[in-house]
């Protein structure tokens, strides 16, 4: 099992980035329980997560250099395929936000940025490139050491390389 400590950045898979605030205990009834307390970066909501759920929820560490040049790479290069039927699309997305590796995050930002070069998105896609726009924005500043603005100029030179540019943030 992964331990955490207080102070530390990690990565809550479909929420973002969140900072260890606190590590408690619990009681219920005659079982003990330690938990998480976590402030998510976006909207300063705290969530408190059991540590005998942190494998189940994917919560993990910010991603190190080496797997962040990984994704630009693959923001600047491959073309992902589509699926056509929106529905499709957007459950594996949505599944692939869940998994909420860095790759998988920059792969569903990339397929929606195709998508949306081709045809306008619907509202719930366009929530959801919004929202991977964002943690993959925060993730890269945080494992690179930029601010965002930084983050965010890294990632358009990537995806300026295949074609595409980023949405603004609204």
């Amino acid at each position: 099992m992964t331990l955490f400590q207080i102070g530390e950045k990690i990565v809550y898979p479909n929420q973002g980035i969140g900072t260890v605030e606190n590590i408690s205990t619990r009681s219920f009834g005659e079982r003990f329980e330690r938990f998480y307390l976590l402030r998510l970066t976006y909207n300063s909501m705290t969530v408190m997560v059991p540590f005998s759920h942190v494998e189940e929820i994917g919560l993990r560490r910010v991603t190190r250099n080496g797997e962040v040049g990984r994704v630009l790479g693959y923001l600047s290069e491959r073309q992902p395929k589509t699926k056509s039927d929106w529905k499709d699309r957007f459950k594996e997305n949505s599944e692939r936000m869940r998994g909420g590796s860095l790759l998988e995050i920059a792969e569903v930002m990339k397929m929606l940025l195709l998508l949306q070069s081709d045809k306008p998105l619907s509202f719930r896609e366009k929530k959801m490139l919004q929202r991977a726009r964002h943690m993959l924005v925060t993730e890269l500043s945080i494992s690179r050491g930029l601010k965002e603005l930084e983050a965010l100029e890294v990632l358009q030179k990537s995806l300026a390389k295949a074609c595409l540019t980023l949405p603004l943030d609204s």
